[in-house]
């Protein structure tokens, strides 16, 4: 009996989950063979070159002819076209997974193309930079990490057990949750904070008492951490806002009323009020840092000459 979890796996996406999924595999010896589509034929070439896949395919049907796992991992957008590619090449017993930051639609993209006998468990780990392209993945990248998975009520448990365990081996935790619950959650822990730094990063540019030149040169406090989220592959989030939006615009409701609390006690000048919400919001980062989720290292454990991978970008 082969000691592989899978013995195919394809990956529909080469960028850096992709290729740290790649990694990972490889590291834990996982898979069998490990398949891979991109759309660039400048990817391709340099999945191969760093040793990634063992085949990689211009047309997404031919990377998943035979797989026994295929993990989507491309912007949520692109999941319709890739469904009803990949669907008829499936083989029955497959199971079909993805890395995607929004889960409902997941469903709503894939199921109606995949055969009966296909086990979808869309999934998500929350892991991530703001790199991008097949030179950026790294094996360690899930190590610690939890993924998401959401199963449908009907689902195989034996072919979520593999998925699970595939990710356990990949150095994930793994969470079971709901589809709908998953992206209300990540609405405010991920969606949100996103959307807040494009924003603010947009709007310093824009504004003309500030040049741009000063805001590059003074941006070494909280504004320097708001632009590397702002650095975040605009494709995938796009999609992503688009996506999720009746979530997103839920909490970005629920945003503007606190802001607009905290806006009126700074023009109280009511100095107790602002302690106190700084100090509860202060519990929140030690809790992180107890959970295991970041580092209490001064500057978020980020050494100089490793700045340029160091953040994360928690899809």
């Amino acid at each position: 009996m082969s000691s592989h979890h899978f013995e195919h796996v394809a990956l529909i996406g080469l960028g850096l989950i992709g290729s740290s999924l790649a990694h990972a595999m490889h590291r834990g010896g996982l898979a069998g063979k490990i398949s891979g589509y991109a759309r660039s034929p400048e990817t391709r070439d340099r999945a191969m070159a760093l040793g990634l896949v063992d085949t990689v395919h211009a047309n997404a049907a031919e990377a998943v002819r035979g797989a026994d796992l295929v993990i989507v991992c491309a912007p949520v957008g692109a999941f319709a076209a890739i469904g009803e590619e990949i669907g008829p090449a499936i083989a029955q017993g497959c199971i079909v997974t993805d890395v995607g930051s929004v889960k409902e639609p997941v469903f709503e993209a894939l199921a109606p193309c995949l055969a009966d006998g296909v086990s979808l468990i869309p999934g998500h780990p929350i892991a991530g930079t703001e790199q991008s392209g097949p030179d950026s993945g790294f094996a360690e990248l899930f190590d610690g990490r939890w993924c998401i998975l959401t199963p449908p009520d009907d689902v195989d448990e034996d072919a979520y057990e593999r998925l699970a365990n595939l990710w356990r081996a990949c150095g994930s935790m793994v969470e079971r949750m709901d589809a709908a619950h998953h992206d209300r959650v990540l609405a405010i822990t991920s969606h949100l904070p996103h959307l807040i730094a494009y924003n603010i990063v947009g709007t310093a540019a824009e504004l003309e008492e500030v040049t741009q030149s000063e805001v590059i040169k003074f941006s070494a406090s909280g504004f320097r951490d708001f632009t590397r989220l702002a650095a975040s592959d605009p494709t995938m989030w796009r999609d992503v806002f688009l996506a999720n939006k009746d979530a997103v615009l839920e909490m970005l409701g629920c945003f503007t009323e606190d802001l607009q609390a905290l806006q009126k006690i700074i023009r109280k000048g009511d100095g107790e009020a602002l302690f106190n919400h700084f100090t509860n919001t202060r519990a929140i980062r030690r809790s992180i840092v107890d959970a295991g989720q970041d580092t209490a290292l001064p500057n978020f454990g980020r050494m100089a000459a490793t700045q340029a991978g160091a953040g994360e970008e928690e899809e």
